[in-house]
């Protein structure tokens, strides 16, 4: 199942995601450039320069846990800071499919939660899930010495934001050689789902190389929450709650069964946390799909 766009049209140009794929994209550009050819360093054979490249900007679960260099780190000879990586990890990627993949995910669900959140939120939560996913695979693999790299764990937050935000968005997808409209808690949901089988079942082994399902599940965990907390002001913000339903959210409890009395809305005295959640009423335009 591979999506490849929705039907979930944006208000305005999505800066920060086009951003983020840029710097993506040109971090693997660059690692292209690095000679892939293997050598021999301090007496270690088979590494090459994108090898170095990776073991000094990656994760490695062992050296956050211990706070230093793992043995094959430091007989390579390179200099790092074993905490600088989390940060710098999410933008390294290991081959066309990796950053492909990633890239295409972001840019089909990144936009609309940039359009939702506004751009600087948008980052900071980008940032948040992807910190959350590394250290969720960290926890589920303190032992390991293979470096962890992609943007999956941040980018899996941005899919939990879309699947409550827009569930029924028609998302465009090929599933084994058809295109078919789905909506979006099919794809994403079946992508969550897919995840989770594969940590649980590769937990005995969880310490080798390959795909970090447990960052992937990471990263949608902080996206489930955050936009849990944040709910309802999202949910105004899209304009998929009516300003009614938020004032009653925040009623007294013994008072919701009482309607407001008919006239202007909000009625005097109403106000209450809910009142100027997200843009004013005005800058509310209707989506394409309908809840």
């Amino acid at each position: 199942m591979l999506p490849l766009f929705d039907d979930n049209p944006t208000r305005r140009v999505p800066w920060v995601t086009l951003s983020l794929i840029a710097a993506n994209v040109a971090v693997f550009i660059y690692m292209l450039f690095l000679k892939a050819s293997p050598m021999v360093v301090n007496g270690i054979r088979g590494v090459s320069q994108q090898d170095l490249f990776i073991f000094r900007w990656s994760v490695i679960p062992w050296e956050v846990v211990h706070g230093t260099r793992a043995a094959v780190v430091a007989q390579l000879g390179i200099s790092k800071d074993v905490y600088v990586p989390i940060f710098t990890s999410m933008f390294l990627h290991s081959g066309w499919l990796h950053i492909g993949g990633n890239m295409l995910f972001l840019w089909i669900f990144g936009n609309n939660i940039e359009d939702l959140m506004g751009p600087l939120p948008y980052l900071g939560f980008y940032l948040i899930c992807g910190f959350a996913a590394t250290f969720t695979h960290i926890a589920f693999n303190a032992s390991s010495q293979n470096p962890l790299l992609g943007a999956s764990g941040a980018i899996a937050g941005i899919l939990a934001t879309y699947l409550l935000i827009y569930p029924r968005a028609r998302v465009h997808t090929i599933v084994f050689i058809v295109l078919v409209t789905l909506p979006a808690y099919i794809v994403i949901g079946f992508w969550i789902v897919l995840q989770v089988i594969s940590g649980v079942t590769t937990l005995p082994s969880a310490t080798g190389g390959g795909t970090a399902w447990f960052a992937h599940i990471g990263g949608v965990a902080a996206g489930l929450m955050i936009t849990g907390i944040f709910y309802v002001p999202l949910k105004r913000r899209r304009g998929g709650m009516p300003t009614q339903e938020i004032h009653r959210l925040f009623r007294p409890h013994d008072d919701w069964n009482r309607p407001y009395p008919p006239g202007p809305w909000p009625p005097p005295g109403a106000g209450g946390p809910g009142v100027g959640f997200g843009p004013p009423e005005h800058e509310h335009k209707q989506d394409s799909e309908e809840e």
